[in-house]
């Protein structure tokens, strides 16, 4: 069965919230994958942690990183993590993170999903100019 790359994104942003939610009850995190590519990334995220949140804080104005709720962080964090690691065009990445934020995070007033382009878009201009 052919795995689209939304799917994997799905599934990373699941993860990646897992983590997050597991991490800050101070108990430990077992991720499981139903898509291999999923887990091999999901990997190399947690490997790269602390430079992505660093590069997200340094573009959060008068924000912080730990403001933002769990499931946004987690879809800015991959989002990030692609912007630095792949060679997919920046605008299919911020629209493909817009688009998650759009399913899964966005309240009625659609803020969210404009907050993290703008914080995006801030941060493909510094990574991929």
């Amino acid at each position: 069965m052919s795995v689209t790359r939304r799917e994997i994104r799905i599934e990373l942003m699941n993860t990646l919230y897992q983590h997050d939610l597991y991490l800050s009850d101070k108990l430990p995190f077992i991720p499981s994958f139903e898509i291999e590519e999923a887990s091999e990334t999901y990997q190399d995220i947690v490997d790269h942690l602390i430079e992505i949140d660093q590069i997200i804080e340094s573009h959060l104005y008068e924000y912080s990183l730990y403001r933002l709720a769990f499931l946004d962080r987690a879809i800015i964090r991959l989002a990030v993590y692609e912007l630095l690691k792949t060679d997919l065009a920046k605008q299919i990445i911020i629209d493909e993170a817009v688009e998650l934020t759009k399913i899964y995070s966005n309240l009625d007033d659609e803020k969210q999903h404009k907050f993290t382009n703008k914080v995006l878009d801030n941060i493909a201009k510094t990574i991929k100019g």
